[in-house]
């Protein structure tokens, strides 16, 4: 029986070749979560640089376990990253969720994106 975390890379592994079957030359927007941050960047995968950072460790009041509305910081996320993107001229990205569902916090910070001006 295969463990959670098999699962989870499966999954990953899974998502990522679809997702390099069709972006081309865009680059890559990819979410990592963890149970108290989220993070995103914006990856050139030719390059193998990153363009673009944002996490919610840079936020002026830090995130603990009681007191975080986190679909509300990951928006907040995700509108920083969109701007940045917007002013380095990055507008067509392809989203990568990484193995995680469309759901909640990844949700929350790809529609704050999409408001920002990213296109995927």
């Amino acid at each position: 029986m295969p463990t959670t975390r098999e699962t989870f890379l499966k999954r990953q592994r899974r998502s990522r070749y679809a997702l390099r079957q069709r972006i081309g030359s865009r680059p890559r927007l990819t979410v990592f979560r963890s149970n108290r941050n989220i993070y995103a960047q914006i990856i050139d995968d030719s390059a193998r640089t990153t363009l673009v950072t944002a996490s919610s460790l840079e936020l002026k009041e830090k995130p603990t376990a009681k007191n975080t509305l986190t679909k509300e910081i990951a928006a907040e996320i995700g509108k920083r990253l969109g701007d940045r993107a917007k002013e380095k001229g990055i507008v067509d990205v392809a989203f990568d969720r990484g193995g995680y569902q469309f759901h909640g916090r990844v949700k929350a910070l790809a529609d704050a994106a999409r408001e920002a001006g990213l296109n995927f």
